[in-house]
């Protein structure tokens, strides 16, 4: 059985273990032994490389000696240093020493005046030329490290500065601790999913559509919120291939025949977008009864992603529901009930054209007048962006889809929302039409 690592290796019983040098080791000797005792199998390895083997190069040879190594780096200009100047001149004097003394030996060897008067001269112009280039060398400028001064102050840009939110109006300093709720930048995420919405404004596309209906998109979207209950998909993957659906059916005409093809390929798209372990793609082709092959499934795939030009990041109204709802600090029950008008409203034709920032805020505004908790408050307004008249048209639209009698075809959403899971909130009366307007009146 190995030893595990940093334990103490025990000895067997009886057993003993040599100590080198007898009874007389060195203090060095019975330190090495304690720490091979101690250490166990774990024996420092030398650095040396084995017989045969690679030498392994240390990076930026010692980084400890750094000081000590001149390494010329390619593209750098060699500029003189006082070391350099040091060393040049150590190994000029250097070099005269050892001309002199060759001169002197072959002096004494030769014993000619003439010859060592002509080597003197010799050396002595060396000497002058060494010394002239010396002085030049060392009369170099040298580049001298020059603290940058401090860049004049200047105006941070407006979409730069931090946004100054007043205390009242203050929601996300009590998640301060929680970086993964990201509570500075939570104002200006949502602020710019509302810019972001801009580009993606959708018209009634249903008249560009030859063989598709209102109908037709409402049994698709029925049978999308079975599909997403089904794979306990998240609400955002719903919401977001709702989105791609009718952003591809705005550019492209679908026969009626592949509209099902078009639901389930986009909510596999949302799905890996969305998803942290999305379906894989038989399971798709078999929610679909095997109605298609798999090479028409991809093929659908690559057609939506080129027809939106990959750009799927959609801004959805469930995302701007939770933000308003903590604004307004409603309960689950409050919440569960917008989201309910929310998930409702996808199937209707005449809400696809409203941003889904509105469209979250006039679900919450509907289910906090349906609770009896007020109206759209001050802190909504800041928030949002949105005034109260401005919500009106689509509040009243929200009403009128939520009276009328509902389709027995289409009662995926209904049902769904009538389990205890969902505060059985679809079973909820809806309110008067004199309330609503009451409310939308005195705000």
């Amino acid at each position: 059985m190995p030893l595990l690592r940093g334990k103490k290796p025990t000895a067997a019983a009886g057993s003993k273990i040599p100590k080198p040098g007898g009874q007389h080791a060195t203090t060095a000797g019975k330190a090495a032994a304690e720490r091979c005792t101690e250490e166990g199998p774990q024996v420092k390895r030398s650095s040396s490389p084995t017989q045969g083997a690679p030498k392994k190069r240390t990076a930026f040879i010692d980084i400890t000696n750094a000081h000590k190594v001149q390494i010329s780096l390619p593209g750098r200009k060699k500029g003189p240093g006082k070391k350099s100047v040091k060393t040049s001149s150590t190994s000029v004097s250097a070099k005269n020493q050892a001309n002199l003394q060759k001169s002197s030996s072959s002096v004494s060897s030769e014993g000619t005046t003439d010859d060592r008067e002509k080597e003197e001269e010799e050396q002595k112009e060396e000497q002058k030329e060494e010394e002239k280039d010396r002085r030049t060398y060392a009369a170099a400028p040298v580049e001298e490290l020059v603290e940058a001064a401090p860049p004049a102050a200047r105006e941070v840009p407006a979409h730069l500065r931090k946004q100054q939110i007043p205390e009242e109006f203050d929601i996300d300093s009590e998640n301060s601790e929680d970086s993964s709720m990201c509570p500075e930048y939570a104002k200006i995420n949502f602020d710019y999913l509302k810019e972001r919405e801009e580009k993606f404004v959708l018209c009634n596309y249903m008249p560009k559509q030859p063989s598709l209906n209102p109908e037709m998109r409402a049994i698709l979207i029925d049978w999308l919120v079975e599909v997403q209950e089904n794979f306990e998909l998240y609400h955002e993957t719903l919401y977001l291939a709702v989105k791609m659906t009718d952003h591809f059916l705005s550019k492209t005409p679908v026969h009626r025949e592949l509209l099902q093809l078009v639901g389930s390929t986009a909510m596999l798209i949302a799905s890996k977008f969305e998803e942290r372990c999305p379906p894989c793609l038989d399971d798709f082709l078999y929610i679909c009864d095997d109605a298609y092959q798999k090479e028409e499934l991809i093929s659908m795939e690559a057609n939506i992603l080129q027809t939106l030009s990959f750009d799927i990041n959609i801004p959805i109204p469930y995302r701007f529901l939770r933000r308003y709802a903590k604004c307004a600090s409603a309960g689950m029950d409050t919440l569960t009930l917008a989201r309910f008008f929310c998930e409702m409203s996808l199937m209707e034709m005449d809400l696809v054209t409203d941003r889904g920032s509105l469209l979250a805020s006039a679900c919450l505004l509907t289910a906090l007048v349906t609770k009896d908790l007020g109206g759209w408050s001050p802190i909504l307004q800041f928030h949002s962006g949105y005034q109260t008249s401005d919500l009106a048209p689509v509040v009243r639209k929200l009403h009128a889809m939520l009276s009328s009698p509902p389709d027995d075809r289409l009662r995926a959403i209904r049902n769904k929302y009538s389990h205890k899971v969902f505060f059985e909130v679809a079973s909820l009366p809806l309110v008067d039409v004199d309330v609503l307007e009451k409310t939308l009146a005195s705000q």
